[in-house]
């Protein structure tokens, strides 16, 4: 008895397998465009602080400009590496799954 219905079970989501496959695939989808998203929201607030606080401080203390303008761009550099790893993220989502 317990058997016929896990046989019943295991062939109606054999027959029902293909339809989870779209659904799942197109989740997969909304997923990763969530990913690069969401992670796109923080580096582009970040690097616009950043941004403006180097010009902020170049334009008041032009002596400076170097040294600023070294730090500003590795902060940017650092900040985009967030953005990066959402895009690794929805990569990932999009050939693995």
């Amino acid at each position: 008895m317990i058997l016929s219905v896990m046989m019943t079970l295991v062939a109606q989501f054999a027959v029902l397998s293909p339809v989870f496959a779209d659904i799942n695939k197109g989740l997969t989808g909304i997923g990763a465009g969530l990913a690069v998203g969401l992670a796109a929201i923080g580096p582009g607030i970040g690097e616009g602080q950043i941004v403006s606080s180097a010009i902020e401080g170049m334009s008041r203390n032009p002596e400076t400009a170097d040294n600023l303008r070294a730090t500003m761009i590795l902060g940017v550099a650092l900040d985009e590496t967030t953005g990066i790893y959402g895009l690794l993220i929805a990569i990932l989502l999009i050939f693995v799954y």
